[in-house]
C-alpha cells in the first residue's frame, strides 16, 4: 500500500469510497469534482491517498487557515479497514501539518458515526464540550448521508 498525496484524478475513486463509507456527510456542491478540486488546489500539501494497487483504499482531506488544520472526509473502504491504514493515513497528515508550521488540527464527526468518533479517539483527539458548533449555508445544498 502507498500513501500518496491526492490529486483532482482521484476523484471518482475516491467519491465511490466515501458512498461506501456509512456516517459521511457529503452535499452535492462541496463535494462535488469541482468542489474538491477547489480543495485540492488550495491544499496540495496536506489530502492523502492510500492506493492498493488499483484501488483507493482510504483518503484524508484537510486544509489550513494559516493557524489551524481543518480535517475533512477522512475515510477507510470497508474491506480495507482493520490494517491500520487510518492511522497511517492520519500520521501522515499529522507530519505535513507539522511541515508547515500548524499546531492544532480540529475535525467534526457526526454524532451518529460511532465508529469514526471512536476511531477518532484512538488517534487522540478529544472532545471538545466547551464549544458549540454553528454553521450557516450560504448557497442550497442537497445532503447527502451514508
Amino acid at each position: 500500500m502507498e500513501i500518496r498525496p491526492m490529486e483532482w484524478t482521484d476523484y471518482q475513486k475516491v467519491y465511490a469510497l466515501w458512498l461506501s463509507c456509512p456516517g459521511m456527510g457529503l452535499n452535492n456542491l462541496d463535494d462535488s469534482l469541482e468542489g474538491i478540486g477547489r480543495f485540492l488546489q488550495r491544499n496540495p500539501e496536506t489530502c492523502f491517498v492510500a492506493v492498493e494497487g488499483e484501488s483507493i483504499a482510504g483518503c484524508i482531506l484537510a486544509g489550513t487557515d494559516g493557524r489551524r488544520a481543518y480535517i475533512y472526509h477522512t475515510a477507510v473502504h470497508p474491506e480495507f479497514r482493520r490494517r491500520g491504514i487510518g492511522r497511517q493515513l492520519v500520521e501522515r497528515l499529522l507530519a505535513a501539518l507539522r511541515k508547515i508550521g500548524i499546531h492544532k488540527a480540529a475535525l467534526v464527526a457526526f454524532s451518529r458515526n460511532q465508529a469514526g468518533n471512536t476511531f477518532w479517539e484512538k488517534m487522540g483527539f478529544t472532545v471538545r464540550s466547551d464549544l458549540t458548533y454553528r454553521n450557516r449555508a450560504l448557497t442550497e445544498l442537497r445532503r447527502i448521508d451514508t
